[in-house]
C-alpha cells in the first residue's frame, strides 16, 4: 500500500468506528479500530514519512478523524497536535472527551500511541 492509501484506510476507519458507536445495536466487534490502529503501525514502520503522510489529517473536516491523528501524532508533532486536542476538547460528547483524557495522559507522562 501507499502512504496515502494507508492514510486514507486510517481515515475510512476511524470514520466508520465513530458511526458503528453511535449506531443503535451496533455489532461490539471493533473491527474498524484494529484497521485503522494498523494502517498506523504500517506508517509508522515507514518511519517519519510515514507519519508526515499522516499529518494531512490534523485539517480533516471530520472531527473524529482530526482527532484521533492528532491523538497518534502527539510525539511527532506535538505542537500542531496539541493545538487540534485542545480545540476539540473544548467541546462536548464523546469526541472531546477522547481529546480531554488525551491531552491528560500526555501531560502525565502516560501517552504511548507512538513511542520513540
Amino acid at each position: 500500500m501507499t502512504l496515502e492509501d494507508l492514510v486514507r484506510e486510517f481515515a475510512e476507519n476511524v470514520a466508520a468506528q465513530t458511526e458503528a458507536i453511535f449506531q443503535v445495536g451496533a455489532d461490539p466487534e471493533d473491527t474498524h479500530g484494529e484497521r485503522y490502529i494498523a494502517a498506523f503501525q504500517e506508517l509508522r514502520a515507514r518511519g517519519d514519512k510515514g507519519r508526515e503522510a499522516l499529518c494531512v489529517l490534523l485539517k480533516h473536516p471530520k472531527v473524529d478523524v482530526r482527532t484521533t491523528a492528532a491523538a497518534f501524532l502527539l510525539r511527532y508533532r506535538t505542537a500542531e497536535a496539541k493545538a487540534v486536542l485542545e480545540e476539540v476538547a473544548k467541546g462536548e460528547g464523546l469526541i472531546a472527551f477522547g481529546a480531554q483524557q488525551t491531552l491528560r495522559g500526555w501531560e502525565e507522562g502516560t501517552w504511548a500511541l507512538d513511542p520513540e
